[in-house]
């Protein structure tokens, strides 16, 4: 079968599926389990009320549990367990996160994610709110705001190969393909291999993110920027105010809720990030994150207890900037 078919055939099973569930879950409510007749017909017409709506939420509910709730749950099993070969399990308990404390490349990979939290948001963020400002009221802003956020739409492995291409070197005899290092020996340098600079190279693959990201940045705040009253800024102008203390006592006081949601944004982002490493470095040159340890660990090593225990660290880290994202964004609606 031809792929587009394939694909329409499954909207079709899809959606008639999920018709046909609502529809006959509605008639076992109504005719079988609570019937609106005889003498109890109000009080089987309020409980079918009651139910109504978890009949409409248990689908998303069942799809959360399965592939949110049970991942979960079963990384922190395999967490526990020590695989065996020839396979099956042996119960560890705290072992396995002992040994991943005890490894250098797991601190490695703490301190560098640490790195990346305090660079990668606040410049992105930064950038974001400049080019937002700068953009809102020139005539061909629409243009520029396009241009910033099409690295949006490049995956991250895209952005990194692009970028390792920016960063390429090669041995001076030969011609350099990289831009930075091209314009380095076209000024009489040498060509430096970025890369594989210790501490350096860290920052090096930040730019691709904080590239990427700001787009995003970028979009958010120039909405937030609009919401603004004109009223406010108009009345600073009258009062004398500067350009300066227009943007940074008038509008960044107003949206900084909006501030917040995308600075946790890019935050969540960054905790998980792993294909810019992946395909720039492979955590090499004390380049180690998380996510790309615990790939390491799971997939080259083959230790499922190590990895998993890992994959806890990670989803420890995330969910109390999520909570308090929601949280934000929640405030923010009301």
């Amino acid at each position: 079968m031809h792929p587009a078919f394939q694909g329409l055939f499954t909207i079709i099973i899809g959606v008639g599926g999920c018709v046909g569930y609502f529809y006959f879950a509605n008639q076992f409510l109504d005719k079988v389990l609570y019937p609106a007749k005889g003498e109890n017909a109000g009080r089987n017409i309020n409980r079918a009320n009651q139910i109504r709506p978890w009949i409409f939420l248990f689908p998303a509910l069942f799809v959360l549990a399965l592939y949110l709730g049970y991942p979960v749950v079963e990384t922190l099993r395999l967490s526990l367990l020590e695989r065996v070969p020839g396979g099956g399990y042996n119960w560890v308990g705290l072992d396995n996160y002992a040994q991943m404390a005890s490894e250098p490349k797991f601190w490695e990979a703490m301190r560098n994610n640490m790195f990346w939290l305090i660079v990668v948001p606040a410049l992105s963020t930064a950038f974001g709110l400049i080019a937002a400002q700068l953009t809102d009221r020139i005539k061909w802003g629409n243009i520029a705001k396009s241009i910033i956020f099409m690295p949006m739409a490049i995956s991250f492995v895209g952005a990194s190969v692009i970028w390792k291409l920016v960063y390429d070197g090669r041995p001076i005899e030969q011609e350099q393909i990289g831009i930075l290092n091209a314009m380095i020996v076209g000024l009489g340098g040498d060509p430096v291999t970025f890369l594989t600079i210790p501490f350096w190279n860290n920052f090096f693959l930040m730019i691709v993110l904080v590239w990427v990201q700001t787009g995003f940045a970028m979009v958010i705040l120039s909405a937030a920027l609009r919401g603004i009253p004109e009223e406010t800024i108009e009345a600073a102008i009258i009062d004398g105010a500067s350009p300066w203390q227009i943007f940074f006592k008038i509008k960044v006081p107003q949206i900084m809720p909006t501030v917040v949601v995308v600075w946790t944004t890019i935050t969540l982002v960054v905790l998980k990030v792993f294909d810019i490493v992946f395909a720039m470095t492979n955590g090499q040159w004390e380049t180690q994150v998380l996510a790309n340890y615990m790939f390491d660990k799971l997939f080259r090593a083959n230790d499922w207890g190590v990895g998993s225990a890992s994959a806890m660290v990670i989803m420890l880290l995330v969910t109390p900037i999520l909570i308090w994202n929601i949280h934000s964004a929640r405030k923010e609606m009301r």
